[in-house]
């Protein structure tokens, strides 16, 4: 139903642990199992409504506010975040810290060095690690042998499961997989909550859980939808994944959503189509029905080590760098996203992204740019004299364009830069003894609309001309801003002869003895 080609779907750590912490407010698990599940099978239910309503209103562009660079930064925190977490099962953890930022982790890892680390689970890991990360380097090299690293995390589950089987390494401290429960979720249509006290518990806990989880997999789904290419419909995201937990909540099933570390192995393992999916559920269904004695003696280790070879990849320094040097408040917003997931967690990284992408579209909304134009010489084009220094100006004359909509939002600001221009372009020419401004032109083209604060702006312009006895004159507005101009009489109000369809029409427009110098 979704979009996304890559995207693996399945319970994440994030959902998990904040799914955990809300019903646990609710429900002692220990005391009252049976309502715990039931209160977790109704919040997922829930999620799932949440998500479908958001996808059915349309409101998928909301992820349109994950800029490419809070993409990047969040896609490098999350990486950093996910190798980290492995190492409990590389280096044989049995106490590790249930947190997801760097610090907490680190102190984890470290603080167990002398009691917690397996040197056997350490070997095991980091063997199967430098062959699967070999195997990938070869693939990368030679085209030829793209299905090396394809197979390489299968023949690592196989060969680590054997020697762990012929040498008992379980009894050493080297943690296994152990006994899977054979068979598939049974039905909880009835476990639902659809009255009494647990129903508003359910749907509040079932609403964060689904907005945190929609926007980890939207955010992951774009990901690796910019690495190959291809757009993510985020209204269908939501329906998919929406429907997903929805039917999940009637099967024994909590809150999931697009795994970073299921889909990083989706994608390197050379995933084309949804359909990956598909074969990973019916993998997964006759594991259940038949091969989960096979797991009992597959190490941790090797699972953690074929995710890190999966992520280790994806962190693009080079995308980084160009991100600054194109654009140094882009760079900041891949950096809020890539700290906050490292320092704090996946969620806080998704809103510090957000929040400066928020900041950087209304700094832009707000404060719109502005440029003084000149004549372009041996032409009658007119252009921003800071990009062309060979422009002139024309004397007696200053044309002011503006490079946005004029809202509510901008239009105080604009008036008073167009009047702080006029106020500058005046000591110079008198400081030059060039002759004094009597006409000020507004090149329009960009300004793609206005409203009724803009129109009153552009009045409160024109007064503060007139005492300067000097004329305001319109060049080239769109057809949307001529009728509002009509609409308000704001055309009437300058004179429809000061209204012209280009910048060089209005300069001729001018005295005769202003421009006889141009």
């Amino acid at each position: 139903m979704g979009s996304s080609r890559d995207i693996a779907i399945g319970p994440v750590a994030v959902v998990s642990l904040l799914l955990g912490s809300m019903l646990l407010n609710e429900i002692d698990p220990n005391q009252n199992e049976a309502e715990y599940l039931r209160l977790a099978f109704t919040a997922t239910f829930f999620a799932g409504i949440t998500q479908v309503t958001l996808g059915f209103l349309r409101l998928g562009f909301l992820i349109d506010f994950l800029s490419h660079a809070a993409i990047i930064g969040f896609m490098a925190g999350a990486v950093i975040t996910i190798a980290l977490q492995q190492l409990k099962g590389l280096l044989g953890i049995q106490k590790f810290t249930k947190k997801t930022d760097i610090i907490s982790v680190m102190r984890s890892v470290w603080g167990s060095v002398h009691h917690g680390w397996n040197w056997q689970t350490i070997l095991i890991g980091v063997s199967f690690l430098s062959f699967l990360l070999l195997t990938k380097y070869i693939g990368k090299k030679n085209k030829k042998f793209f299905w090396v690293p394809a197979i390489a995390p299968l023949i690592s589950v196989i060969l680590s499961t054997f020697f762990v089987y012929i040498t008992h390494a379980e009894k050493k401290g080297v943690q296994i997989v152990k006994n899977i429960e054979k068979g598939i979720n049974p039905s909880s249509v009835n476990q639902i909550y659809f009255s009494g006290d647990y129903l508003l518990k359910g749907l509040k806990i079932g609403v964060v859980a689904g907005m945190i989880a929609l926007t980890e997999a939207v955010a992951i789904g774009r990901t690796f939808a910019s690495m190959k290419d291809y757009q993510l419909d985020g209204n269908r995201e939501m329906v998919a994944l929406g429907a997903m937990n929805v039917v999940g909540s009637l099967a024994s099933c909590y809150v999931a959503t697009g795994s970073f570390s299921r889909s990083a192995v989706n994608f390197m393992s050379g995933c084309e189509t949804a359909v990956s999916n598909i074969i990973m559920s019916c993998v997964v269904f006759l594991t259940l029905e038949f091969l989960t004695p096979l797991f009992k003696y597959t190490p941790n280790a090797i699972l953690a080590a074929i995710i890190i070879s999966a992520v280790v990849g994806l962190i693009d320094v080079k995308a980084a760098i160009l991100v600054w040097k194109i654009d140094k408040f882009d760079f900041v917003a891949c950096l809020g996203a890539f700290l906050g997931v490292v320092f704090v967690s996946v969620e806080i990284g998704l809103l510090i992204a957000v929040i400066i992408s928020f900041a950087k579209i209304l700094l832009q909304v707000t404060r719109p740019r502005t440029a003084i134009l000149g004549k372009v010489p041996r032409t009658n084009v007119y252009r921003n004299i800071l990009q062309y220094p060979e422009a002139t100006k024309v004397p007696g004359v200053l044309i002011v364009r503006v490079d946005s909509a004029i809202y509510f939002s901008n239009s105080n600001y604009v008036k008073e830069r167009i009047l702080r221009w006029l106020m500058d372009e005046e000591e110079k020419v008198k400081a030059a003894c060039q002759p004094t401004i009597h006409f000020l032109i507004v090149e329009m083209s960009p300004v793609t609309d206005i409203d009724t604060s803009g129109i009153h702006a552009l009045e409160e312009l024109h007064r503060s001309l007139e005492k300067k006895n000097i004329q305001l004159i319109l060049a080239n507005p769109g057809p949307m801003v001529m009728d509002k101009l009509e609409a308000s009489k704001f055309a009437n109000l300058i004179g429809d002869d000061k209204i012209f369809l280009t910048v060089a029409d209005a300069v001729s427009s001018c005295s005769p003895k202003l421009v006889e110098n141009v």
